[in-house]
C-alpha cells in the first residue's frame, strides 16, 4: 500500500495488486475498519481481474464507437459519449459494486467491522455533495453503495463469525502491548 499526500478522496489499485491511497480519504475512513473497507474494495478489483476486463471491453467498444459514428454521422466524441453512457459506465458501476461486495466479505473475514463500510459511504456521500448523477458516473452513488452494503451485512457478519475474530482480537491486544514496550 502506498500513501500519496493529496487532498483527493480516493484510492486505486493497479494490475499486479499495488494499492495507492490518497491521504485525503483517510478522514473519510475514520477508523481502521473504514480503511479496511477501502483497501478491501481496491484489493477486490485485483482479485476480480477488473483491469483485464476493462482492457477486453475496450477492444469491443472501439468498433462500436466507429460504427455508431458512421451510422448516424455523429462526430467521434458524440459516438464515444453514447457508447460510454450505454455500455461503459454501467459496466464500470457493476465492477465497482462487485468490488464493494468482495471487499466487504474480505474485510469481515479479516475481523474488521463490516458495518464500517456503511459509515464510510455515508461520510463519502456527505463529502461529495453536488456530485453528478449516477448515470453519468463510472461508480455507483455513495447512497446506493450504502443500501447494497446493508443488504450484504448479514452475510458479512456470518463470515466474520466463522473467522475466529475473538482469537485475532486477543493477538492484536498482545501485539499492541509488546509494541508499546519497545525502546524507541
Amino acid at each position: 500500500v502506498h500513501v500519496i499526500e493529496a487532498r483527493e478522496k480516493n484510492a486505486f489499485v493497479i494490475p499486479g495488486g499495488k494499492v495507492f491511497v490518497f491521504s485525503g480519504i483517510l478522514p473519510i475512513c475514520g477508523t481502521d475498519d473504514g480503511l479496511a473497507a477501502v483497501l478491501g474494495h481496491e484489493i477486490a478489483h485485483n482479485v476480480a481481474h477488473h483491469a483485464a476486463e476493462r482492457m477486453s471491453q475496450a477492444f469491443v467498444m472501439l468498433p462500436l464507437v466507429i460504427a455508431a459514428g458512421l451510422t448516424i454521422g455523429a462526430p467521434d466524441w458524440a459516438s464515444r459519449m453514447v457508447v460510454d453512457l450505454a455500455f461503459t459506465m454501467p459496466g464500470s458501476r457493476k465492477q465497482e459494486s462487485e468490488a464493494d461486495y468482495i471487499g466487504l466479505m474480505m474485510m469481515a473475514q479479516s475481523c474488521f467491522d463490516p458495518a464500517a463500510a456503511v459509515a464510510l459511504w455515508a461520510r463519502m456521500e456527505e463529502a461529495e455533495k453536488g456530485a453528478p448523477p449516477q448515470f453519468l458516473s463510472t461508480h455507483p452513488s455513495s447512497h446506493n453503495r450504502q443500501e447494497k452494503i446493508r443488504q450484504w451485512l448479514p452475510e458479512a457478519r456470518e463470515r466474520q463469525a466463522l473467522s475466529d475474530c475473538g482469537g485475532t482480537a486477543a493477538q492484536v491486544g498482545d501485539f499492541k502491548q509488546a509494541y508499546a514496550q519497545l525502546p524507541w
